[in-house]
C-alpha cells in the first residue's frame, strides 16, 4: 500500500472505531429508561458471544485423529471447575488456556 492508502485505512478504522462507541450514546437518552430490546440483547448477547466462541474453538477437534480431542475437553474442564470455584472469570479463561497450551506442547 502506498502511505495515503495507509493513511486512508488508518482513518477509516479511527472513524469505525469512534462511531461504534459513540453511537449508542447518541441514539439512546440518558433521560429516558433503555429501550426494551436493548436491555433484551444486554441480557442475551454475552450468553451468546460464549456459546459462539465454544463452537469456535471445537470446531476443528477431530476425535478420530491426533489427540481425540483430550486436551479441549481437560482444558474445558479446567475453566469450568475454576469458575465455579473462585467465580472469575479472567482467571478461568487464563487458567483454561494455559493449562491447554501446556497440554499441547508438553503432552500431546
Amino acid at each position: 500500500m502506498t502511505l495515503m492508502q495507509e493513511i486512508i485505512t488508518v482513518a477509516m478504522m479511527v472513524l469505525g472505531t469512534v462511531a461504534t462507541r459513540f453511537l449508542p450514546f447518541l441514539l439512546i437518552s440518558s433521560k429516558k429508561p433503555t429501550p426494551g430490546y436493548i436491555r433484551y440483547l444486554g441480557i442475551m448477547l454475552p450468553s451468546a458471544a460464549m456459546g459462539l466462541l465454544v463452537i469456535y474453538s471445537y470446531k476443528d477437534v477431530s476425535i478420530l485423529g491426533g489427540a481425540h480431542g483430550i486436551p479441549e475437553l481437560i482444558a474445558t474442564a479446567v475453566v469450568v471447575a475454576l469458575h465455579l470455584w473462585k467465580r472469575q472469570m479472567l482467571l478461568s479463561i487464563a487458567g483454561g488456556t494455559v493449562l491447554y497450551m501446556l497440554l499441547v506442547q508438553f503432552v500431546f
